[in-house]
């Protein structure tokens, strides 16, 4: 499916209910998935098989929210280094498979990369064959003309003056999104499903970003108000636990993650850093007074304590595993 064929299949969905017209640019004004009780939900798979544990983990999730939808697939692809540093081909071509199977009418990728173009690490991936063999469409964000680039300027806000967001994000009517579990070298801290918004930003935005050391992490949870996923896989079969995003200190985990809450999907991922052991920004910080997490909960974009995540798992490997990061949960 080209672009075109994706706007207008697009433009039936609903836009994110994060944003409202303002004389012709969208102000997020309230979270499009804010909470005002309740817990939310990740499934917790223990395994080395992508196939296996992208299956398994969707399926502990009990919900199905692209069954007839055109769905958007948002990939870690800022760079083309090896996984973790980047989606691995195979979790793409097991997550493509997986929503075709649950129903999805079509999918397209999008994706913004950042340093390098993201025609040359589309290509140095093999994104392109990759899709012409999976029969799914492929946008490249970096090539959208201006008028396909929407300001958006939340209330709440350590911008300047807002961000830019790719328009086919806030017009698609199911966005699924896959991170990886690893630390972030370069203020970020870490990097999974709240920083994996950055993706979707022009390129123009990454300069007041990464000139902006002190609020970078608020920044971050800031893109979020933009838009919300209706599924997020994270991939941590490894991580890096040290450095990063691109190159680090690499653990083996075995864990496929999936949910629907943001918040929740990265505290889960920092306590299982924090089991694995890793570096003092991340073992010597409280997972919710981490900044990207922090400040997320206070725009309401999902949970706001340790204690409203269930972690569920399917086996009892996965259970004793869930019991271990319970109680990094609850300790903080």
């Amino acid at each position: 499916m080209n672009r075109r064929a994706f706007f207008i299949a697009a433009a039936g969905g609903v836009i994110s209910a994060a944003a409202m017209v303002r004389g012709g640019e969208r102000v997020a004004n309230r979270p499009a998935d804010k909470r005002a009780t309740g817990t939310a939900k990740v499934a917790l798979v223990r395994t080395a098989d992508r196939a296996v544990g992208i299956r398994r983990s969707i399926e502990l999730l009990g919900i199905n929210p692209v069954q007839g939808k055109e769905v958007l697939l948002k990939p870690n692809f800022n760079t083309a280094d090896p996984f973790p540093g980047s989606t691995h081909n195979d979790t793409l071509t097991h997550l493509v498979l997986q929503l075709r199977s649950m129903g999805a009418s079509g999918i397209t990728i999008g994706e913004r990369s950042g340093p390098p173009d993201t025609a040359d690490v589309l290509k140095d991936k093999g994104i392109d064959e990759l899709c012409r063999k999976l029969g799914v469409g492929l946008i490249d964000f970096e090539t959208l003309p201006p008028g396909d680039w929407v300001r958006i300027k939340p209330e709440q806000s350590n911008w300047r003056n807002g961000f830019e967001v790719a328009r086919p994000v806030l017009e698609s009517p199911c966005v699924v999104t896959t991170c990886c579990l690893k630390t972030h070298g370069f203020g970020g801290v870490f990097t999974m499903s709240l920083k994996l918004s950055v993706g979707i930003t022009g390129k123009r935005n990454m300069t007041e970003l990464h000139a902006s050391f002190l609020s970078m992490r608020k920044m971050i949870a800031e893109i979020n108000q933009a838009y919300t996923p209706s599924l997020i896989l994270l991939d941590g079969i490894e991580a890096f636990v040290d450095k990063g995003p691109g190159k680090g200190t690499r653990k083996k985990a075995d864990i496929i993650l999936a949910g629907t809450d943001r918040i929740a999907i990265d505290a889960v991922g920092v306590a299982i850093l924090k089991e694995l052991g890793s570096n003092a920004a991340i073992m010597e910080k409280k997972i919710f007074d981490q900044e990207q997490i922090a400040r997320a909960v206070e725009l309401g974009l999902g949970v706001s304590r340790p204690q409203d995540i269930e972690i569920a798992a399917d086996d009892g490997d996965g259970r004793q595993y869930v019991e271990r990061l319970r109680s990094i949960l609850d300790q903080g």
